[in-house]
């Protein structure tokens, strides 16, 4: 298997066409999931020499956080092309950024960052209309199909539902335990505790693991909360930090036509399954699981995330289920056009559509997706 600096990130050839254009670039993502190797590949494809700066460097901070025209012009050079990393880290990030792109826009900033906290909120008001923004995930499965071939990574399927699509994992077969391991513990709360703002990390981790159980069914956050000893606005803000950490999303319930559909819902789901099978200490096989149905479910809705975004898609995606237990796993709608999705792993027939959902929604287009048709849903 080929490392990772050679599988080529689908949102590569986006943010390099944007390029030169006098707007500051945004990069986010978690921690680990190839930021800098895409830094160095949009880089070299510029054709610019970068400089680099880091946000964990505390020199680079203090120049960076009180900045001023005349000193980042000083500090950049003859440079025309500038990344910095871990950019939340930097006070007053935000206000520095819209300098730059206000009195120096013939020098193309970059900033990453690996949590939306800081970064996401000390960028919005100041760069309005000056920034493009994006989001680096763990590598996604069209990435990989095209880096060793389409037939390879179907026959990789049962594996990435395991050890999931984090890069180190995914290309250093016979490490991804260790890995995933190293991951989970000294990583993935890393940008939430840092904030302050959690006092009882061992609820936090507690939440993490209930909701590592729960994937593909509904979440209520007052019974969450009541298993894990918390009460309902805690879990509902620890889920809103564990999103913008990139931990997980939420997928809410659809609701239009019918008066028994689940109208307030949402299930949650991990971006990556492997981490979440780090979280509950299982990296089972498939035949020796009992929640394959909703790995696969989890893996192709955010796969299916990742595709959107990476493609520049605008859509909006739901799941729907009535208070008689009547269901479909993932909904999209794009364009006006409403699309509709089973999920089954194997399946010797297809999954039907509830008939009621067809009768309330006679125009959208249904389908199913099963490990031997995968391409046709991520592609």
């Amino acid at each position: 298997m080929k490392t990772q600096k050679n599988v080529s990130r689908l949102i590569e050839y986006r943010i390099a066409e944007r390029i030169g254009q006098g707007k500051v670039i945004l990069v986010f993502g978690p921690r680990q999931s190839g930021k800098t190797t895409l830094m160095h590949a949009v880089a070299e494809k510029s054709g610019l020499d970068p400089l680099w700066l880091s946000g964990d460097e505390p020199d680079i901070r203090g120049l960076l956080a009180e900045a001023t025209s005349t000193r980042l012009k000083s500090l950049f050079g003859g440079k025309r092309l500038v990344i910095i990393d871990e950019a939340q880290r930097i006070a007053n990030i935000g206000i520095t950024l819209k300098l730059c792109a206000d009195t120096l826009p013939d020098i193309q900033i970059i900033a990453t960052g690996s949590s939306a906290f800081e970064l996401a909120g000390v960028t919005s008001e100041p760069l309005t209309g000056r920034k493009y923004e994006y989001h680096l995930y763990p590598l996604s499965f069209g990435e990989l199909a095209a880096h060793h071939g389409m037939l390879e990574e179907k026959r990789l399927l049962e594996h990435r539902l395991v050890f999931g699509l984090y890069p180190e994992p995914a290309t250093r077969p016979g490490e991804e335990r260790e890995l995933l391991s190293l991951l989970a513990e000294s990583y993935l709360y890393k940008d939430i505790f840092a904030l302050g703002i959690v006092k009882k990390p061992a609820l936090l981790e507690r939440m993490v693991q209930a909701l590592a159980l729960q994937i593909g069914s509904e979440v209520s956050y007052q019974e969450l909360g009541q298993l894990i000893g918390a009460d309902k606005e805690t879990v509902e803000r620890y889920i809103d930090l564990l999103e913008k950490a990139y931990v997980l999303f939420r997928l809410p319930s659809f609701s239009r036509n019918l008066r028994n559909e689940l109208k307030k819902s949402r299930k949650v789901y991990f971006w990556d399954t492997g981490i979440r099978n780090a979280v509950i200490r299982n990296f089972n096989p498939l035949h020796l699981r009992q929640d394959t149905g909703a790995l696969w479910e989890n893996f192709l809705v955010s796969e299916r995330l990742k595709a959107n975004h990476y493609a520049g898609r605008d859509v909006n995606q739901w799941f729907w289920r009535t208070h008689a237990q009547q269901e479909i796993d993932y909904l999209e709608e794009r364009d006006g056009v409403l699309s509709a999705w089973e999920f089954k792993w194997r399946a010797t027939r297809p999954p039907r559509i509830p008939n009621s959902f067809l009768k309330a929604y006679p125009g959208c287009r249904t389908g199913y997706v099963t490990a031997e048709m995968v391409e046709t849903f991520l592609l």
